[in-house]
């Protein structure tokens, strides 16, 4: 333990003398409902599938492509947005961002062709990439290192709830109205939380970020996205991204289509992952500061509790196309692709563990931006792989299967690389010289 332990006491030490300021699980419970809107958003049109495809007539392979469309520019947007917050108040890109969603849902509430829900997917997509990034980054100047952990956790919750919350909603809405409204919905409640922000969102007290900007000094962009930490972790989030991203396309449509379920059934069904998912996460933010506050590196308590999981998931994942029944099935399509909600938990803490402050924001869009090209491949592959299939249900199983692959080999390369406290060692000594050169440069003596 004692091993384990060295690396961190005096990290741990600097950051308790940090108080958490007041105000800072306000704005975490804002940004909380800010991702319940962003994933209440990306759900809908895979709830809406079997309608949105009866009503434009759309074979599999184009609602791949719908479902695939939302992510064309999210990693363009999200990497031009990371480098915004560096010197811009995350209060006001939040804001921005969330305006962009509303207005982009409120086309569809009337009579549309497949090319303007395709464009209005585009530009939500858009909209919504830099979300979870610019959100952490907002966190982190209210909360030290070594208690980000849990607030990262609510923050990602906010994923699940937004499908928990909004499937039962919106297929209501759906299935006694009509698909068109849900889209409505989702934009009048966008924009009451635009209202809310307004009221209550400040900026972190913790760090100024144009005066960081200015004082602190920098590592190379370079040394950082090729830290095997950073790499590490947007490979195994790539891997839980290509399930999470099956989840929003594909699993409603699977109930329907694959297994047999109505409409309002599929909308119950369709929560059970996110339910399951939203324990994992809690429990991984929970059990890491516990690990933390006993000692444990961060390879440990997040590179390791974060990666394992993943390789679980994957393997139980695979079963799917071995077992017969739709409870079984559904069961393990649940857990395994649940688990994969530990690795968003770590990966934001591992990076800002290492990254400074006045390049956080731009390290962690970056992040995003590479991880979530899944959500560009996987339902189109999805839909390719349905098509071609002798058997529909085959094809879905099929589809899975790629999925638990892909799963679990992404799991293991996170688990080898995976080393954030070594990392920030490594990359502190060549930042080192620069901060002494800096201070000598604005000191009055």
């Amino acid at each position: 333990m004692s091993a384990q332990g060295t690396p961190d006491v005096a990290g741990r030490t600097a950051g308790e003398a940090k108080a958490t300021p007041k105000g800072a699980w306000t704005v975490t419970f804002l940004l909380f409902l800010f991702m319940v809107v962003n994933f209440a958003d990306k759900i809908v049109v895979g709830l809406a599938g079997v309608p949105i495809m009866t009503d434009l007539k759309l074979d599999a392979e184009q609602f791949g492509l719908l479902g695939s469309s939302f992510f064309f520019l999210f990693s363009i947007s999200a990497i031009v947005v990371g480098f915004i917050v560096n010197k811009v108040p995350t209060r006001w890109v939040l804001l921005t961002l969330a305006v962009i969603w509303a207005l982009a849902q409120f086309p569809m509430v009337g009579t549309v062709s497949f090319t303007t829900l395709l464009i209005c997917r585009i530009v939500l997509g858009a909209g919504e990439g830099p979300a979870f990034s610019v959100a952490a980054h907002a966190i982190y100047k209210w909360f030290p290192d070594e208690k980000r952990t849990l607030p990262t956790a609510i923050l990602s919750q906010g994923s699940a709830f937004g499908v928990i919350l909004a499937v039962p909603a919106l297929n209501w809405v759906i299935v006694n109205h009509s698909w068109h409204y849900a889209f409505g919905a989702l934009g009048v409640v966008g924009l009451l939380w635009v209202c809310a922000w307004l009221t209550f969102g400040k900026e972190g007290p913790l760090e100024d970020t144009q005066v960081l900007a200015v004082t602190e000094p920098k590592i190379p962009y370079v040394q950082l996205l090729t830290s095997r930490t950073f790499l590490g972790c947007v490979v195994a989030t790539f891997g839980a991204y290509w399930a999470l991203s099956l989840g929003l396309t594909w699993f409603t449509p699977f109930i329907v289509k694959g297994l047999g379920f109505s409409q309002s059934q599929a909308g119950y069904v369709s929560i059970l992952p996110w339910v399951f998912g939203a324990t994992v996460v809690i429990l991984t933010g929970w059990v890491s500061q516990v690990m933390m506050a006993r000692g444990y590196t961060t390879r440990i308590s997040r590179g390791v509790l974060g990666s394992v999981p993943l390789i679980i998931g994957g393997l139980i994942l695979a079963m799917m196309a071995h077992v017969q029944g739709a409870g079984l099935q559904i069961a393990l399509l649940v857990v395994g692709s649940g688990l994969c909600g530990a690795i968003y938990v770590v990966c934001p803490p591992m990076l800002g563990e290492f990254t400074p402050a006045s390049q956080r924001g731009a390290v962690i869009a970056i992040y995003g931006a590479l991880y979530t090209l899944s959500g560009i491949i996987a339902p189109s592959v999805m839909g390719a792989v349905i098509q071609r299939a002798g058997n529909m249900v085959d094809g879905y199983l099929t589809g899975f299967t790629i999925n638990a692959v892909v799963m679990v080999g992404s799991g293991v390369i996170g688990l080898l690389l995976l080393w954030p406290n070594t990392e920030k060692a490594r990359l502190s000594r060549g930042a080192a010289p620069q901060a002494a050169a800096l201070k000598g440069a604005v000191s009055p003596t």
